[in-house]
Formats: C-alpha cells, sequence, structure tokens
C-alpha cells in the first residue's frame, strides 16, 4: 500500500521548532528537513512525493510552515538559506496553529488595506508570495530545461560548470564500461593541494538511489581521490547516508536544488533581473 504524505503545512509548524531546537538554534533547508524527517518518521516514499514539477509536498509545505512562524516572529533567514529561532522562537517549544494563522491573517489584511488593494486574497498553501516559495518556482523552471536537453548536453553544462568552479582539466569520458564515470578533473586548493576528481551526471527527473551510489564508489576507487554526482533529480535519505557511510571513501552529492542555486550564481543560462521600484514620499511634498 502506498505511503502518502498527509501532513498539512500548518501541522508542520511544531516538527519545524522542534528541529531548529534539535539544530542548536539554526539550520540549513536541507538540515531542517532531514531533522523534521526524522522527527515525523517519514519514509522515503513519503518524503519524495511530488506536489508539483520536481518540488516534493515536504519541501513545499515546509517552505510554508517556515514562512508563517517567520511572520508569527519566531523564525528569521538569512541570504544564505540559513533559518534561524529568534529570542522568542529560543524560548518557544510549540505553538497553537490556529493561533499563528490568525495573527498571519490579521497582518495580511492590514498590509492590504495599506497598499490599497482592490481584490482580497487568502493566504494558502497555492500561493507563491514569499521568498523561499519563489525560489521552489525559478528552480523548477530551471530544471524542467536541463531534463528536455540531451544526456550529452549535459555532461557539457557539468563540464563547464566545474570548470567555473575553479576544477582544471575538466574532461567528458562518456564511456558505457566505466562504471558509470562520465568525466574528471582536478581540483587546486590554495595553489599547494590538489584532489583527483570523478564525476557522474545524472539527468534524472526521479530520486537517485544508493545502489548508484555504491557503483559509482567501486569505479572510484584506485582512480580518484573525490568523487561528485550531479543530478537534475534528488537524491533518497539512504542514499545521502550512503555518500557519507563511515569507513568509506565519501561521495558528494549535487542535486536539482543545490545544481539550480550554482547555475544562478555562475550566472550560466540565468539572467537576472533587477525591478525598480520607486516610492513617493508624500511628507516630503507636504513639507514643502
Amino acid at each position: 500500500m502506498k505511503e502518502t504524505f498527509k501532513y498539512k503545512y500548518d501541522e508542520l509548524f511544531n516538527p519545524t521548532l522542534t528541529a531548529l531546537h534539535n539544530l542548536g538554534g539554526s539550520g540549513s533547508v536541507n538540515e531542517i528537513e532531514e531533522q523534521v524527517t526524522s522527527i515525523l518518521k517519514l519514509t522515503d516514499e513519503q518524503v519524495n512525493e511530488i506536489h508539483r514539477g520536481n518540488t516534493s509536498k515536504l519541501t513545499y509545505r515546509l517552505a510554508w510552515a517556515k514562512n508563517y512562524l517567520k511572520r508569527y516572529g519566531l523564525l528569521e533567514n538569512s541570504a544564505r538559506g540559513v533559518w534561524a529561532l529568534t529570542e522568542e522562537g529560543l524560548k518557544t517549544k510549540s505553538v497553537d496553529k490556529e493561533a499563528v494563522k490568525r495573527k498571519v491573517v490579521t497582518e495580511d489584511k492590514k498590509e492590504r488595506i495599506v497598499k490599497q488593494k482592490k481584490t482580497k486574497s487568502n493566504l494558502n498553501e497555492e500561493q507563491d508570495n514569499n521568498e523561499e516559495l519563489q525560489k521552489i518556482t525559478w528552480q523548477q523552471e530551471i530544471i524542467t530545461e536541463l531534463q528536455t536537453i540531451s544526456s550529452s548536453s549535459f555532461e557539457r553544462l557539468c563540464q563547464r560548470l566545474l570548470r567555473e568552479l575553479g576544477f582544471q582539466n575538466v574532461e567528458v569520458t562518456g564511456k558505457s564500461n566505466d562504471g558509470g564515470i562520465d568525466g574528471k578533473g582536478l581540483l587546486r586548493i590554495g595553489g599547494v593541494l590538489s584532489f583527483h576528481v570523478i564525476f557522474q551526471a545524472k539527468r534524472y527527473k526521479n530520486s537517485i538511489s544508493p545502489s548508484v551510489v555504491r557503483d559509482f564508489r567501486g569505479a572510484m576507487v584506485g582512480r580518484a581521490d573525490k568523487g561528485l554526482i550531479i543530478t537534475t533529480g534528488t537524491f533518497t535519505r539512504e542514499a545521502k547516508r550512503e555518500a557519507q557511510r563511515d569507513g568509506a571513501p565519501p561521495i558528494d552529492l549535487m542535486d536539482e536544488n543545490d545544481l539550480a542555486e550554482k547555475l544562478k550564481e555562475l550566472k550560466l543560462g540565468i539572467e537576472i533581473e533587477l525591478v525598480e521600484k520607486l516610492n513617493i514620499k508624500k511628507e516630503w511634498f507636504k513639507a514643502l
């Protein structure tokens, strides 16, 4: 029987608070998601259930939960995607979800009055009016585009990406009998240390299983110091654990969100447009 993700965004308020307390007061989006997964004892099937595009229901609804808790005064977030408990949040272990929603809806009504909006809009799960949800939207768009290109084009993109990140002698091998190795390169650190790195480019729509990580590690042994798997999909929890398993060479993982962020950071196929906003200072004119 299929296990579905049944939690609504407001049912994630308290697990999110607990997760951040467990993490010492702050955490990345991925760390919070991992903690909530553990707290709710979610299965891989539930974690990977899709909401829309390539975004899971867990990721989408957690974004809403964090947004509500931020507006309630318990969370704050930085430009680098790190969420932290505020002073009030550090003192709060749990909340009444109805109280949180009432306050946010009240604030939203006040904002609409101030902005003199003529049309009513309800706060619900389908609105994309906060930064993290907007991020999910553009990430979906770039990943959807990447999934339409050929495998060889995706390998060339990964080659370009690694070069932009400072790798040298980056080559795409593309051999069918190399244990899944799609390319290799050399990473120099501080002009002193250097590491031979092999990478695998997976143009996937689904989640990558631990067996893929194990096979790649087997191909890496004796050929390179580091291994990297880049995908347009996601990694299951078991795959993530396998990548960092004690006693085995670690494998670095770059999923759809990491890939989209790097493409944005390096402006590869993404153009950032800044919109000019003008505010009329009525008080200034009245003071003339």
